[in-house]
Parts: C-alpha cells; sequence; structure tokens
C-alpha cells in the first residue's frame, strides 16, 4: 500500500462492501480507465485501481491493509480532536476558505478545459487533511461559491470568483496558511 492510496475511496466502496461488490466495481471502473479506452484510458488511475483491486480481494492481504488504513483514521482523527486554538478557530478557517477557492479559481484560470480538482489533490496542495476541509466544503457549497462537477471533482463557481477577488487583500495579508502543528 502507497502512504496516500485510499483503496476503498480508489474503488469508491465502503470498507464494509462485500467481495462480489469490490468486483463489480472494479470491472466497471478498470473499463473506463483502461488505456486502450480511447475516451477515458487512463494508465496510471487503471494501475492505481489494480492495485487495489489485488489487495481488497485477497482476504490477508485486505486485513492487513484493513490494520493500516484504520491507523491513519484514527490518527487524522486525532489531529481534528485537537482541533486548532480557539480564539483563532474562526481566522484558521476564513483563511483555509480563501486558500481552496484561490486553488480553484487557479486551476480554472490555468486548465479551463479540467478546471476540477478531486479531493485528495487538495488536501495535498493545501496541506490539510480531509476531515478538516469537511466543514469547509460544506459552507463553500451552502454559498454557491463551489460545486461537485464531473467525477465529483471540486470547482469554484462565478459566485466563488466574485467572491475570492473580493476578500484576497485579506488573504495576502495572511500570506501562509499555519500549518495543523502550529494551529494544534
Amino acid at each position: 500500500m502507497s502512504d496516500h492510496a485510499d483503496y476503498y475511496e480508489l474503488l469508491q466502496i465502503s470498507p464494509n462492501a462485500e467481495p462480489e461488490t469490490i468486483h463489480r466495481v472494479y470491472r466497471l471502473l478498470a473499463q473506463r480507465y483502461h488505456p486502450d479506452n480511447r475516451e477515458t484510458g487512463n494508465a496510471q488511475k487503471f494501475r492505481q485501481l489494480h492495485d487495489a483491486y489485488i489487495v481488497l480481494t485477497d482476504a490477508v492481504k485486505r486485513a492487513q491493509y484493513d490494520v493500516s488504513h484504520e491507523q491513519q483514521r484514527n490518527d487524522r482523527w486525532k489531529l481534528v480532536a485537537a482541533g486548532t486554538r480557539s480564539e483563532t478557530d474562526v481566522d484558521v478557517e476564513k483563511l483555509i476558505r480563501l486558500t481552496v477557492l484561490e486553488v480553484l479559481y487557479t486551476r480554472r484560470r490555468v486548465e479551463p478545459n479540467n478546471p476540477g480538482l478531486y479531493d485528495r489533490d487538495m488536501e495535498q496542495l493545501i496541506g490539510r487533511a480531509r476531515e478538516h476541509l469537511e466543514f469547509t466544503y460544506w459552507y463553500l457549497m451552502q454559498k454557491g461559491m463551489i460545486a461537485r462537477g464531473e467525477q465529483s471533482r471540486l470547482l469554484i463557481t462565478a459566485h466563488g470568483v466574485d467572491y475570492l477577488e473580493e476578500n484576497y487583500s485579506t488573504m495576502m495579508q495572511h500570506r501562509r496558511l499555519p500549518s495543523a502543528s502550529e494551529a494544534a
């Protein structure tokens, strides 16, 4: 298992999924991402799916993976439980929102034909765990500033662009989002 691969997320299944479900979902995704598929083929994604399938369909490998997967989830939730200093929670959240919007704004400008980002990419770009971003995504979606597009990718909306441009000076004053360890 690679350090960042979440095989359940990759296959878009629950950790409680039955072997038949894993097989059925894998076949569907493998057809979509097989390198021979001229429209949606993606060799790297296909290899990742295959690796996930090999691990999750072998009882011993899956048990080993589940132990490390559960440990990783527990480690993440420890960070969530630790939270940030209460006097700066609101300020940090505002800055995270603006950072998410800036990343999506830049992506839309740089790659207009492929403007969306997966949650995992966003986590890596801004250095925040998914659990720390769930509230941020919820808020920004409720306000109509971001949306889910093709394959559940995050996209900035026109309203989000306007909001970012109006509040960009606030973001520039803080220049840097504190790391999770600094905020704890």
